[in-house]
């Protein structure tokens, strides 16, 4: 049973890899051969779903939908800009505003927010805004990692190692992911002013984006709030932040339909989700629960540690390049809702905290897709926007920030992070 579920397990990552327009399909396709055969217990299958993070993915997604449509992140983003001399800072202060932005809010939708004011600016001026918008998605990228709500990797984290809104902050008295997320920032940033060092044309935008509606920007900072509150409270079940995230998405929407009648929107609205995601999801954590069920994850945990000679040090090394390494050619989800278990099995061979273990996969795994053009969603969008402005991105033009950026903002977390919690 044990050699079929490896055989199964590696065939549906190279079809994850070779064909990821149906990557969904494959995902549900290899978990319900794992069920038929009996790898997955029929009796653990809706239990061994993560029902918590479906449902916070998918509320988030849905909140995230509606803030868009409010224009309120076009206005933040035209303040910055007024207060920028040049397109060296205006380019920078747009990427620390999508990195904030992102640390709340999906990356790829923070990438849809903000690149549009970026192109405006860089047409005004009658410069390229490919170097503006992959700046804007790597920003968007490194920051997914600070909180819990950031990006779908954190979540997973959130969920696996029961951590709280709160412990990406502060975590067992120590400054936590948030905190070594903007050392990264820190660096990451000189990396851009020196890239944009000789961009000193003079920039001014007087133009106001009307925001339409406050009520989702209103959704969005009391879903921040409720998710800490409930963090924080005793015996909730497993499932809150993902009740909270969707009831919140509910009242947006009968708000929506209340005043505005406009069911073509609300119908956008649930459009919105990435429901590919989702499902995609679901199937990789029945496939990873199928595995463990069967003592993969342990036998994998076990070669971990026979490589490392037991060292913890070798073994944090190797996992947070490793990750850096497999990120930028495969999706970061995918492999964090792999590896998580993995780690969990390495900490507990070696008798040891596994956080650090955590924490350096999520570094590695979240900022190492910043690499290539390809290794992460929030690029992905940013370059699909550039295309349909008429504007190629090539590999080179992308390495020549994702590269840098990647290696600053990824050494000052790597060092950091054993610092802290080594």
């Amino acid at each position: 049973m044990k050699i079929t579920a490896i055989v199964l397990f590696i065939v549906t990552y190279i079809l994850l890899l070779s064909v990821p327009k149906y990557r969904a399909h494959i995902a549900v396709l290899s978990a319900s051969i794992f069920i038929v055969l009996g790898i997955m217990p029929l009796d653990k299958v809706l239990g061994t779903i993560n029902w918590n993070v479906i449902f916070m993915i998918a509320g988030t997604m849905g909140i995230v939908s509606l803030f868009i449509d409010s224009k309120m992140p076009a206005l933040l983003a035209d303040i910055i800009i007024s207060k920028t001399p040049n397109v060296k800072w205006a380019v920078i202060s747009l990427a620390l505003f999508a990195g904030f932005i992102s640390a709340f809010v999906d990356n790829v939708a923070t990438v849809i927010m903000v690149a549009p004011v970026a192109i405006t600016i860089c047409k005004k001026l009658g410069i390229s805004p490919v170097a503006s918008i992959i700046s804007i998605a790597v920003s968007s990228n490194l920051q997914g990692a600070a909180t819990l709500v950031g990006d779908t990797t954190s979540i997973l984290l959130g969920n696996h190692a029961n951590m709280n809104f709160f412990d990406f902050f502060i975590f067992q008295g120590k400054p936590s992911l948030f905190f070594i997320v903007q050392v990264g920032a820190i660096v990451s940033t000189f990396v851009l002013l020196w890239i944009f060092r000789k961009d000193k044309q003079l920039v001014n935008s007087d133009e106001r984006t009307v925001v339409t509606d406050y009520f989702p920007s209103f959704l969005l900072v009391l879903m921040i709030i409720l998710l800490i509150i409930a963090s924080f409270l005793p015996n909730m079940p497993s499932t809150i932040n993902g009740i909270i995230c969707m009831i919140l998405l509910a009242i947006g929407i009968i708000r929506v339909y209340i005043i505005r009648h406009d069911m073509e929107f609300i119908i956008s609205v649930f459009k919105d989700i990435d429901y590919i995601t989702l499902i995609l999801l679901a199937g990789l954590f029945l496939v990873v629960g199928g595995v463990t069920e069967v003592g993969v994850i342990d036998d994998i945990s076990k070669i971990f540690v026979s490589i490392s000679g037991d060292n913890i040090f070798v073994i944090y090394t190797i996992l947070v390049w490793f990750s850096v390494f497999v990120s930028a050619f495969i999706d970061n989800i995918i492999y964090v809702a792999t590896m998580l278990p993995v780690v969990g099995g390495i900490a507990a061979l070696l008798g040891t905290d596994p956080y650090l273990l955590y924490f350096g996969l999520i570094i590695g795994a979240t900022l190492g897709g910043n690499l290539t053009p390809i290794g992460a969603s929030a690029n992905i969008a940013g370059i699909g926007i550039l295309n349909k402005q008429g504007y190629e991105v090539s590999t080179k033009e992308f390495t020549r920030i994702g590269l840098p950026f990647t290696f600053a903002a990824v050494i000052s977390g790597y060092i950091l992070t054993w610092i802290i919690f080594a």
